[in-house]
């Protein structure tokens, strides 16, 4: 089923449609620079991924929500107007979908989201622990780490209810990243951004582990155990920097 944005999960336990960030009282049609909005951290509008990098925690992303007063061509307001630009899923030779661009695409510009059903990490362990290994795996985990040791886990799935997002594949070494951006609650959209010009026919990819670039060795900062590797899906990005396998986590795996 398609769906532009997240959906509840069939746990019901966690409801991404519901409003729980305060609105602005912004005037105007777009907000000014002391918006408390985009104040709160960074501003969705031409994200960089040099930005996400440089400092050892980058700033939150907060657009305007359906409460403030500003209007809808607000600067502030990107990710929640959806997917503006021509893609199309195609047939690769080895990677099964794909998704590529049929227009150029600028450096920072929005693209897409990776949208689904939002899990609890409950429901998220029992999905994936009753896939066999064959099967394509689609949730996505999202773990933002915050400066006072907290850890914020968001758990997306695609595999019944999602948009084009879920057939993008993985690069080491992609021209998307991927923002966690917040609009009406704390429940984030995973929004994927373009790390470099994108040409007309170039295939979409993004790198599973978070990373904007996989430099020679990341992905083999944990080696897994020789019974996991069973359960690991070989990559064929063919980059020069290319880790043999998909980035692998395995708390999802692990019984409690």
């Amino acid at each position: 089923q398609y769906s532009p944005e997240n959906v509840a999960g069939a746990d019901g336990e966690i409801d991404p449609t519901e409003v729980s960030l305060p609105g602005c009282a912004c005037c105007s049609s777009s907000c000014a620079p002391e918006c408390p909005c985009p104040r709160r951290g960074h501003s969705s509008s031409g994200l960089r991924p040099a930005e996400q990098q440089e400092q050892p925690f980058s700033r939150p992303v907060f657009e305007c929500n359906s409460l403030c007063g500003c209007g809808e061509r607000c600067h502030n307001r990107l990710v929640q107007r959806g997917l503006r630009l021509r893609l199309q899923v195609f047939r690769t030779p080895r990677k099964g979908w794909g998704v590529r661009a049929l227009q150029p695409i600028p450096r920072g510009a929005f693209v897409c989201e990776y949208a689904g059903e939002v899990l609890g990490f409950a429901e998220a362990r029992r999905r994936i622990q009753a896939q066999a290994p064959e099967e394509p795996n689609y949730i996505m985990a999202v773990r933002e780490h915050l400066h006072d040791g907290r850890v914020l886990e968001t758990f997306v799935d695609p595999t019944r209810v999602g948009n084009v997002g879920r057939f993008l594949n993985h690069s080491c070494e992609p021209n998307l990243f991927m923002v966690p951006v917040r609009v009406d609650s704390m429940v984030p959209r995973l929004a994927l951004f373009a790390a470099v010009d994108i040409s007309a026919g170039e295939e979409l990819s993004y790198d599973y582990s978070g990373r904007a670039h996989n430099f020679p060795g990341a992905s083999r900062e944990h080696k897994p155990r020789e019974e996991e590797n069973s359960l690991r899906k070989p990559c064929y990005c063919g980059s020069r920097s290319c880790a043999s396998f998909l980035p692998w986590d395995s708390s999802l795996f692990s019984t409690p």
